[in-house]
């Protein structure tokens, strides 16, 4: 299968009711996980996703009648997503205990019964939306909505046939740099785009201007914004040059042999950090 994911072009009102679905599912998160806990300590067993959506139906959903306007997919899955939090608790080791979600931090929620025409996909409950670029022509049984940076983006996955391409060379060799993002054994250098040396000037300055900001004010959530962008779009050009260089080296390349780095400690130093966080996803 193959991701998708692209940013959706809304209105006031969509925005709206974009809102509205992030809020009701970090709701029945919440709620879920606070009854979880309550259970927990008393020393009794878990409920099921199952159990926990019948309580929220009961108890909860009655009470709040915004619940109803919004799809039901959105706190159902929020709670199935809370069980599987649960469950990496006790299977995988290391992991902490599931937190409470707070507002306009990670929101996205989870929607079934999906259309898809070119540029626009049709959601249930809020109808039909324009995406920034055309869309697969499939309809994918589900999807979820994220907000990122003041932005909403749609991502589903797609069932593809793998296609083998052909190969320029069997093996190669990738020397990870600073100066250079890479440089592989047949001599081709990837320079390195430090795209956060070239922003750190702005980053301070609008660190500056949203420390001086009031605190709850309209003008504080302005800054913060521009502040999130400005960050986005550093992501996005070190995703660019990674998706590049990988999408290169799997499709002309057998086997590729990378060196072995402490990159987590590596990252720890302030004078090499800015320069080689962008390709320690590597």
């Amino acid at each position: 299968m193959k991701s998708f994911k692209t940013k959706l072009d809304l209105n006031n009102r969509q925005r709206t009711l974009m809102a509205k679905h992030a809020g009701v599912a970090r709701h029945a998160w919440n709620w879920g996980l606070a009854t979880c806990k309550e259970i927990y300590e008393a020393g009794g067993k878990l409920p099921t996703a199952i159990d926990l959506h019948k309580r929220l139906v009961a108890e909860v959903k009655s009470q709040n009648p915004w619940y109803d306007e919004v799809s039901k997919c959105s706190p159902q899955e929020a709670l199935r997503n809370l069980n599987k939090a649960f469950k990496r608790v006790w299977q995988v080791k290391g992991t902490g205990f599931p937190k409470f979600k707070k507002k306009n931090v990670k929101d996205s929620f989870y929607l079934e019964g999906i259309k898809v025409s070119g540029y626009w996909v049709k959601l249930p409950r809020i109808g039909w939306v324009k995406s920034h670029e055309q869309l697969p022509p499939v309809n994918p049984k589900n999807v979820t909505i994220s907000k990122r940076a003041g932005d909403w983006y749609i991502s589903f996955k797609i069932d593809v046939e793998p296609q083998a391409t052909p190969k320029v060379r069997e093996r190669i060799g990738v020397d990870i740099g600073i100066k250079t993002l890479a440089t592989l054994s047949d001599g081709t250098t990837y320079p390195n785009p430090k795209t956060y040396r070239h922003a750190k000037k702005k980053l301070a300055k609008l660190q500056k201007e949203l420390s001086r900001r009031q605190k709850g004010g309209k003008n504080r959530e302005k800054t913060q914004l521009k502040l999130a962008k400005a960050h986005r779009r550093i992501a996005d050009i070190r995703s660019d040059h990674l998706h590049k260089l990988t999408a290169y080296l799997a499709k002309n390349h057998g086997e590729v042999k990378i060196e072995d780095l402490n990159v987590s400690g590596m990252l720890k130093s302030h004078k090499l950090a800015g320069a080689i966080a962008l390709w320690w996803v590597l």
